[in-house]
């Protein structure tokens, strides 16, 4: 599958989920949107091992090279765990077993302790997100696994909203995706972006009338 279908196709599975929606959305930041995506709709055994199996491509498409997944609780568990399914049933694995690990929000006091399950943390890691809007995820993350002495490889994203953030009359240089990269000197990977949802939009008679909308808050706050 080629990468740029991978990426249509999984705005159009998004779309048909109800994860991406069109209209006007006041969105964290405060900004009204014209468009919605809310990873967290993806929440039944056959949507979330599809969206596992975009993940999966994505990866793989990117040429990253990796040993193991991190999930950052609470979203990235259910990702890392369903991924590295999807990733052990791929072809372009030849049978390889891709481990995977997540934290706690809350260090445990009984048993083991820790802050840290499933496989140890070693070699090149790659974080699994459903989106990237500060960074704080993607910087815990960071430390914890170059604590354990492995190497963060790539962060691995739904969207990427290839935004700017701050306010109007101070946007930032940057996205918060290109920040992380920027940041940690590492790839952001997304399944699909701004850009592909836009294409959707372009080559779909059902959809125009949410083009200028779009197009325009690209405009504005796009990178």
């Amino acid at each position: 599958m080629a990468d740029s279908s991978n990426r249509s196709e999984f705005v159009r599975f998004s779309l048909d989920q109800g994860v991406l929606r069109f209209g006007r959305f006041k969105v964290k930041s405060g900004r009204m949107s014209p468009y919605f995506f809310n990873a967290g709709l993806f929440n039944t055994g056959r949507s979330v091992g599809r969206l596992a199996q975009f993940y999966a491509q994505a990866l793989i498409d990117s040429g990253v090279q990796f040993d193991m997944l991190f999930g950052p609780a609470y979203k990235g568990i259910p990702l890392a765990a369903t991924t590295a399914t999807a990733l052990a049933g791929h072809a372009a694995l030849s049978g390889r077993d891709v481990p995977f690990a997540f934290n706690r929000k809350e260090a445990k006091d009984h048993g083991e302790g820790g802050v840290l399950v499933g496989a140890p943390l070693q070699g090149k890691v790659v974080i699994i997100d459903d989106v990237i809007t500060a960074g704080t995820s993607v910087r815990e993350s960071v430390d914890i696994i170059r604590a354990s002495g492995a190497e963060p490889a790539a962060v691995l994203i739904a969207l990427d909203r290839m935004e700017r953030a701050g306010p109007d009359e101070a946007l930032s240089a940057h996205s918060a995706v290109q920040d992380v990269a920027l940041t940690y000197g590492m790839p952001v990977v997304s399944i699909a972006s701004l850009a592909d949802i836009m294409a959707v939009l372009e080559g779909d008679a059902s959809l125009a009338e949410h083009r200028s909308a779009v197009a325009e808050y690209r405009n504005r706050y796009g990178v």
